[in-house]
């Protein structure tokens, strides 16, 4: 394996079998071994900077904008982004760039569409690797009975409301911050001024595509006015998982509670789970490196 940096190619675009557009980055060469780095929000390609650099020099990796993030296609109806349809993307991706499987690791609500592609396609999936990013099942439960979570994740709903994305755009997009430095945490070391100025250019391209994905998801808590994950009636057998499933989780995360994890070997034949105590929801820049020698060790085991 040689030792320079690969050169990340950025400007790419995939034209779906579905009719959208994605926009993608990659490294390293194609006819590889496929590897999909998949963003949250409010993130975009470039979350996964530091590992496009480090497998690109034995795969190819690629990391698409999801549908309504960045430069990808960003339909304005709230129904364009229900996972079927994200999950679809993410199936024409693999098919487009010329494979018929791929390791897939992917963070937040990455995680939860790549949670229902391998659930939904599992021929697909050679791999999953999942960063931060709750089981649909257990999410779902927590969701409708915990309220310690519900409490959590209040800002779902406020997120579902008409206007949200005005609110996040106000002051230069200080709110949109206010979610990488944690809510009342210190500054975020990672975001620095370069971080920053490729995040704001991200986000004036537009944010409805981002907020969307929360109002088109039935998985939110519930309110007066919307009953969310309380309504769903799941049966657990439909959220098995079968490909071999490894879960890196930053048990310091404020949104996402290690406590979502319990449980989780019912519906898994073949996991692992890596617990970083001290490492938040942002935890794959806080701790690029550890998070790299994390996937290679799932990789080559």
């Amino acid at each position: 394996m040689s030792m320079a940096k690969v050169q990340i190619q950025t400007g790419q675009f995939a034209q779906l079998p579905n009719g959208t557009r994605l926009h993608y980055a990659s490294a390293g060469e194609p006819g590889r071994p496929l590897i999909l780095f998949v963003h949250g929000f409010p993130e975009f390609w470039y979350e996964w900077v530091a590992q496009l650099e480090e497998f690109g020099t034995d795969y190819f990796a690629v990391a698409p904008d999801l549908r309504g993030f960045n430069l990808s296609d960003m339909p304005t109806d709230p129904a364009a982004y229900k996972a079927r349809h994200i999950v679809d993307d993410l199936q024409g991706l693999i098919t487009t760039l010329g494979y018929q499987q791929a390791i897939i690791v992917a963070h937040d609500w990455g995680g939860a569409v790549c949670w229902n592609l391998a659930n939904a396609l599992p021929k697909l999936v050679e791999k999953l690797i999942i960063i931060n990013s709750p089981h649909p099942y257990l999410f779902m439960q927590a969701l409708a009975n915990d309220p310690a979570q519900q409490a959590s994740s209040a800002y779902m709903n406020w997120l579902r409301q008409p206007g949200s994305e005005q609110a996040l755009e106000k002051d230069n997009f200080a709110l949109m911050e206010g979610f990488f430095q944690g809510m009342g945490q210190p500054p975020a070391v990672w975001f620095d001024a370069d971080t920053r100025s490729k995040y704001h250019a991200c986000w004036q391209r537009g944010l409805h595509g981002g907020v969307n994905y929360y109002r088109a998801s039935p998985l939110h808590p519930p309110t007066n006015q919307a009953a969310g994950a309380q309504r769903l009636e799941l049966k657990p057998a439909d959220f098995c998982v079968q490909p071999p499933v490894r879960i890196i989780w930053g048990e310091a995360d404020q949104a996402l509670p290690a406590s979502l994890l319990l449980g989780i070997e019912a519906f898994i034949p073949d996991l692992q789970i890596v617990r970083i105590p001290e490492g938040g929801h942002w935890v794959i820049h806080e701790q690029p490196q550890r998070v790299n020698a994390l996937l290679r060790q799932f990789l080559s085991s």
